[in-house]
């Protein structure tokens, strides 16, 4: 018998979690009028992905077992500001969101985390952070019919 390590104890948590995100997901109603993708299957797919993914990371092979070396306070924040970023980040995208519109918000959030992260290729990078949400946007609410916020933007 293999020990629980922690990602083992995660991986059954988040399989847990996922478990009942598709219960409930499960539970979405379907429109009446026939549609080739419902309001449920994005939950769906996306339940089964972390299903799958959790499952993974409990089959997942530890890497060396050796103790983490003690961090300096300077490095612990180092270590942290990342995360600390991105989330206040997002945070900041959906309270922007309804706002701004979801072109402009998630450009500003893709070009400024990826700026953040130290990608310098600026025109290759504004070029992506504006072409993708455009093609979301147009897909969603052209194709799929999906109320996307337009925000500022006059489309």
């Amino acid at each position: 018998m293999k020990a629980l390590t922690a990602n083992r104890i995660l991986a059954v948590l988040i399989a847990v979690l996922s478990l009942a995100y598709l219960y409930a997901a499960y539970q979405i109603p379907t429109f009446p009028i026939p549609r080739p993708i419902d309001s449920d299957a994005f939950p769906k797919v996306l339940g089964f992905v972390m299903l799958g993914l959790s499952v993974w990371l409990f089959f997942e092979r530890p890497e060396g077992q050796e103790p983490a070396p003690s961090l300096s306070f300077g490095e612990q924040v180092r270590r942290w500001l990342p995360v600390v970023v991105t989330a206040i980040v997002i945070a900041i995208y959906a309270a922007t969101l309804q706002s701004l519109g979801f072109v402009l918000s998630s450009f500003l959030l893709v070009a400024g985390l990826t700026w953040f992260y130290g990608y310098r290729r600026h025109f290759v990078n504004m070029a992506v952070a504006l072409a993708v949400p455009l093609v979301l946007y147009l897909v969603m609410t052209r194709l799929m019919t999906i109320h996307l916020p337009r925000g500022i933007l006059p489309f």
